[in-house]
């Protein structure tokens, strides 16, 4: 039987990626050591994810149209995700710049999202057919109508809900309402309250709605609230980092692989399985140049599938 597909809902880009020696300071010029172009956002990049470890993926996004998205589309279709445009006419792709420091990894970003307001309100869907046949959906807060539209349907038919909690958005909340599972970066800080310890933050979005809540930390290890209340953590492979570029959107795209393969699990001790699979193969990306340089080594994408599936 093919296993269940993933949906995911939320930002897609056009990334422009450069590798440089440093940053530069203002007024000044710097020459590029390489040049990358292709889709990217944080929903992209974790349809992607889940395509390549094995795991069915369809985006539902607004891209739009011209040179610009025809890149987005065209990437897509060739790492076999799924797109549902629902684009405004005339609307094109949100563009991301991105320039990573060569000798640590680390990456500066300039984005032009889903805010910008551009992609309008394009052609709408059924919520309730886009989630047939899937395990798990995935949103990144980005094109919250379309989230809170996949999220509903999701949670009418009993198929798990995960959040990429980058960072808070307007309305937030009422997607937090309809999520099983909250995966947050380390950046993400609720309204008025940016000095929570872990736990007080993990608690606080828990409170909102998903039952299960977890916080990444970049290469630490990952932050899981338990049934006390009480934040544990999950390991993350030691690798050499070449570039943290869309780390993070891999460690979602990898869990919800995990959740459509193995479900909604009862409580916090049974995500762990899932958190370490995913988290290894975040760890992997980072080890390649770009948000997919991974996926050319065949022997590291065999791993982290088989981990996903186990």
């Amino acid at each position: 039987m093919p296993a269940a597909r993933v949906l995911a809902v939320g930002l897609a880009t056009l990334d422009v990626v450069q590798t440089v020696d440093r940053v530069p300071g203002p007024d000044e010029k710097v020459v590029a050591r390489g040049l990358w172009v292709a889709s990217g956002g944080p929903a992209a990049n974790a349809a992607v994810t889940a395509a390549a470890l094995g795991v069915p993926a369809a985006l539902v996004t607004r891209v739009g149209a011209g040179a610009l998205a025809r890149v987005v589309t065209e990437d897509l279709a060739a790492h076999d995700v799924d797109l549902v445009d629902l684009a405004a006419p005339g609307a094109s792709p949100a563009v991301s710049t991105v320039l990573v420091t060569a000798a640590t990894g680390e990456r500066a970003v300039v984005s032009v999202n889903a805010t910008r307001g551009d992609g309008g309100t394009g052609p709408s869907t059924d919520g309730r057919a886009l989630i047939a046949g899937v395990g798990a959906v995935l949103v990144d807060g980005h094109h919250l109508d379309l989230a809170l539209e996949a999220a509903a349907a999701a949670r009418a038919a009993g198929v798990p809900v995960l959040l990429d909690g980058g960072s808070w958005k307007a309305g937030l909340e009422r997607l937090l309402a309809l999520t099983d599972v909250a995966l947050l970066s380390a950046d993400l800080r609720l309204p008025g309250r940016p000095d929570d310890p872990p736990a007080a933050l993990l608690a606080g979005v828990r409170d909102l709605g998903p039952a299960l809540v977890a916080r990444s930390q970049g290469g630490g290890p990952v932050q899981l609230l338990d049934d006390d209340d009480v934040v544990v953590e999950v390991p993350v492979p030691v690798v050499t980092v070449r570039d943290t570029l869309g780390a993070g959107d891999v460690l979602h795209g990898a869990l919800a692989a995990w959740l459509a393969l193995h479900g909604l699990p009862a409580g916090p001790a049974g995500l762990r399985a899932g958190l370490a699979a995913a988290a290894g193969a975040a760890s992997v990306s980072c080890a390649a140049d770009g948000a997919r340089g991974w996926l050319a080594d065949a022997r590291a994408v065999a791993a982290a599938r088989a981990a996903i599936h186990a």
